[in-house]
């Protein structure tokens, strides 16, 4: 689920963190913090479509196909972590003994991308599903408009620590209501629809020569 669907407003203390932070979060701490703090948003291209291939999971409802009951824009939550959110799609799998295994589906647009921050939000997705319904999760699918079909992603100790270090992380900027300075990554930098509103390469130069200063000042000072 986009940005927009699952509220990119500001994030009061104490509120869960929506899911579609995370993948912001992975993506640029700061652009995280510019959406969910600074309530600042811009539609480009790429954002718009992903409105468009997220509006038939967005309507809703449920429905079963081949033993399979596929839920579509389905809210979660999970206590333990304080994220919420709604997923496009989950399947629920038969078992042999008559339960059932949560399966979460996300619709992404383009292609399966370099950095983590898909794979991180449908995580996500996981852990409050196996909160939720106490069966564990072992994998979902990230399905890409430009390939067309399902990226499936298993949900392994390294993608769930980056999981639950990704929202302490944002968890950490959110409780001090606190935009973090640019990180000036070109390429990202680049793609992000909030380029013109955050304006990195301005910004750092400030933060560079207060860093500048310290490293300095700190060297400058004599050995106790």
């Amino acid at each position: 689920m986009d940005a927009q669907a699952e509220g990119s407003g500001q994030t009061e203390p104490g509120e869960p963190i929506p899911l579609s932070a995370l993948q912001h979060a992975v993506y640029c701490l700061r652009q995280a913090a510019l959406i969910h703090l600074e309530r600042l948003w811009a539609d480009n291209r790429f954002t718009a479509e992903g409105h468009v291939l997220h509006a038939v999971a967005d309507k809703g409802g449920a429905r079963k196909a081949r033993g399979v009951r596929r839920a579509m824009a389905l809210p979660l939550a999970c206590r333990r972590l304080n994220i919420a959110g709604v997923a496009d799609v989950v399947e629920f799998h038969p078992t042999p003994d008559g339960g059932e295994i949560p399966f979460p589906l996300e619709y992404k647009r383009g292609k399966p991308k370099l950095h983590r921050s898909d794979e991180v939000q449908l995580c996500a997705q996981a852990l409050c599903l196996e909160e939720m319904t106490g069966a564990s999760v072992p994998a979902g699918a990230l399905f890409y408009a430009e390939t067309k079909r399902r990226t499936e992603v298993p949900f392994d100790a390294e993608l769930r620590a980056l999981t639950e270090e990704t929202i302490r992380a944002l968890a950490q900027v959110l409780a001090a209501s606190q935009t973090p300075p640019p990180t000036l990554k070109r390429e990202r930098c680049r793609a992000c629809s909030l380029l013109e509103l955050c304006r990195p390469a301005i910004v750092a130069k400030p933060v560079r020569a207060w860093r500048r200063r310290m490293v300095e000042r700190e060297l400058a000072e004599p050995l106790p």
